[in-house]
């Protein structure tokens, strides 16, 4: 596993955020795919450039998997495309795996969604101005 800390870019403010999405699937550019996953994932943050999650399942770097990012409401949801870029063991006892990933090809249009989602936070004094 790779250094978690050292690849730590952050473009955008990583905000946190209590999320769980199952994958059943992680696919490669050149249509190589591993199926029969079932893994859960527990996001822990979020920015406009990708997810931090945590699993007890391996997952290897350089794959893709689909999601679906729900925030304040149904209305306010994307759909998109996810790379796992870096993982660390973050519990050696439960076996439980950190992750980074970013968005793919993230319309800039829906940065709305994560601003209001900031706007939220703020406002309910989870994070600060």
């Amino acid at each position: 596993m790779d250094n978690f800390a050292a690849h730590e870019k952050r473009k955008f403010r990583r905000l946190p955020i209590k999320l769980d999405l199952e994958v059943s699937s992680l696919f490669k550019q050149d249509n190589e795919l591993i199926g029969n996953l079932d893994a859960e994932l527990e996001v822990f943050d979020i920015s406009k450039a990708g997810i931090g999650f945590t699993t007890t399942s391996e997952l290897p770097t350089g794959y893709y998997f689909n999601a679906t990012i729900e925030f304040n409401s149904p209305d306010e949801k994307i759909l998109t495309v996810v790379k796992i870029l870096y993982s660390a063991l973050a519990d050696e006892e439960t076996n439980l795996k950190r992750y980074g990933c970013e968005f793919v090809g993230l319309a800039p249009i829906l940065y709305s969604f994560f601003d209001n989602y900031e706007e939220k936070l703020k406002s309910e004094h989870v994070i600060d101005e």
